[in-house]
């Protein structure tokens, strides 16, 4: 099951935006982006764990 999401992950980093990059303020952010970003944040989590 984790190989789904290292492939999940590699596939985030490939068509996702990087919102850290762009230097997004979280308190500027719009829900969608917020959204991205918590998803972004538990693919990554599971792919490690």
């Amino acid at each position: 099951m984790q190989t789904l999401y290292k492939f999940l992950a590699k596939v985030n980093k490939a068509v996702l935006p990087s919102y850290s990059k762009r230097g997004l303020d979280l308190t500027q952010a719009t829900k969608f982006q917020l959204a991205i970003i918590g998803y972004r944040t538990w693919v990554t989590k599971k792919a490690l764990g």
